[in-house]
């Protein structure tokens, strides 16, 4: 790695891990938030829902808005956004205002994952793309864990509006770093266009609908609620009818026409699962670990380190292997893995410790670690360099709804084979041999957690074996510009 490229990477990923971060750090701390704050902890979830909402907006506009202002100009605005907004944050007293900042720092959060990973694809050219992806899915997949961690020993031993605080001097050395190492290279430059307003609106209303219609469907109990069913409907509409604008646009703001690369739509395919399979998994872990064997929010995101660093291994490891060989070898290793893991998981009971998850959660890490750099590699490896930034955009876009809709579905399923197991139990129950009945609701209430917690986790083994054929289907492209995807002068000192 050459002195320029170090310091392009260092200052991508500081952008990329301080937005990943934030998706998971606030999420300890929302009853101190909502105690603080004066409001009800339901308000208060609105400050990680707000940042997600905006984030899925602004992530499959990212080629076009690196197109129409310049790679330097876009990103040191993306990071400037994130940090003012990271700063009002920290500084407010309503939880209306706290929404509204987290919504602003969403969008600057969602910039920094897409533009960061066209970034290093672009500097190390696709014969080093493996220790590019490398270096970029340590950061958003070990971010999730540690943000748990951060959050709860900030919130135990200082006060909560540290938790966004302390990004605005990370965000200031990142904005200097990026206006001195990041290049705006000629070739994705192209003239202005009016912006098309039509589709942008169709877009956010798209796209907002979907999202709040995951994140808030089990709470408001799905299609029994008004709300749930005109925003779902709403959802669809707007995003049908956005692609048949798009489509027919000759500058579209989101080129749907990638997707008629074979590797990127397969790819995108294998993503959605991953990201099914990501997302759930690690949503359900923390929360076994937290109503069942009582460990608190802290304890349960220490818990996840050990996996976290387990990924990262993967990873390095990986990048030796993809060059060498079939890159579906690692991947669909990493795939048995995780369902092997899983199913392991499935297999623990009420009277389980922290000794019988370790393994099986090393296991998961490994797995997902070593899925996610030949993933990546032959999602991209044909997507000319002039759209990668819209590649990498809408790739991050769909792993992200892949995850919302796991975490939709998976929440979903715990309340419901939890009800179902209760009342299997109840109607064996004949006599309580003198266990107070109080004492037998209880115990009856922890055993049907865990046999859905348990089915649960089988359930996300068997979607990573169901992604298998889909994995062995996605091969490597070769992009129509031979030469390296890079700026020249860093192609050459590669």
């Amino acid at each position: 790695m050459t002195r320029p490229q170090a310091l392009i990477t260092v200052t991508v990923m500081l952008g990329v891990i301080m937005a990943i971060l934030d998706m998971t750090i606030v999420n300890v701390a929302l009853p101190t938030i909502a105690g603080n704050l004066g409001c009800s902890l339901d308000d208060a979830a609105w400050v990680a829902t707000g940042y997600i909402l905006a984030a899925v907006v602004v992530m499959p506009l990212n080629g076009w808005l690196t197109a129409y202002l310049g790679r330097k100009t876009f990103y040191c605005s993306a990071i400037a956004l994130f940090t003012i907004a990271s700063l009002f944050c920290g500084l407010t007293h309503s939880i209306v205002a706290l929404t509204i900042c987290r919504m602003l720092q969403g969008l600057g959060g969602g910039v920094l994952q897409p533009t960061a990973q066209a970034i290093l694809f672009e500097t190390f050219g696709p014969r080093r793309s493996a220790g590019a992806m490398a270096i970029f899915g340590i950061g958003i997949m070990v971010a999730p864990a540690l943000g748990p961690v951060l959050g709860g020993y900030i919130v135990d031993n200082a006060s909560w509006p540290l938790i966004f605080l302390i990004n605005v001097p990370v965000g200031i050395l990142t904005f200097l770093m990026a206006l001195a190492f990041v290049p705006t290279p000629k070739y994705i430059e192209r003239a202005r266009r009016a912006i098309d307003w039509r589709a942008l609106g169709l877009l956010a209303i798209g796209l907002i609908s979907l999202q709040y219609v995951l994140e808030r469907g089990q709470h408001e109990d799905w299609w029994d609620s008004q709300t749930i069913v005109t925003l779902a409907v709403v959802s669809a509409i707007a995003l049908l009818t956005f692609g048949i604008v798009t489509v027919r646009d000759k500058y579209p703001i989101v080129n749907l026409h990638i997707f008629r690369v074979p590797s990127f739509s397969l790819g995108s395919v294998a993503l959605f699962v991953v990201g099914f399979g990501l997302f759930g998994s690690e949503l359900i872990v923390p929360l076994f670990f937290q109503s069942i064997l009582g460990m608190t929010a802290l304890d349960s995101g220490m818990a996840l380190v050990p996996g976290a660093i387990a990924t990262a291994v993967a990873m390095i490891v990986t990048t030796r292997m993809v060059n060498r060989f079939d890159p579906r070898i690692p991947l669909v290793t990493g795939a048995l893995c995780a369902a092997w893991a899983n199913w392991q998981l499935g297999g623990l009971t009420e009277s389980a410790g922290m000794d019988n998850t370790f393994f099986p959660r090393m296991l998961v890490g490994f797995g997902m670690g070593m899925m996610f750099v030949p993933l990546t590699q032959l999602t991209l490896s044909a997507i000319p360099r002039e759209e990668l930034a819209s590649a990498t955009g809408l790739a991050q876009l769909i792993r992200q709804l892949g995850g919302s809709i796991g975490v939709a579905i998976i929440m979903t399923l715990l309340t419901r084979q939890t009800t179902i197991a209760w009342s299997g139990l109840a109607a064996g129950i004949r006599t309580t041999q003198g266990v107070p009945m109080p004492t037998m609701m209880k115990m009856l209430s922890q055993t049907a957690s865990v046999i859905a917690f348990d089915d649960v986790f089988r359930l996300c083994a068997l979607l990573f074996l169901g992604a298998i054929p889909i994995l062995l289907l996605v091969r490597r492209g070769t992009a129509p510009v031979a030469a390296a995807a890079v700026p020249q002068p860093l192609a050459e000192a590669a």
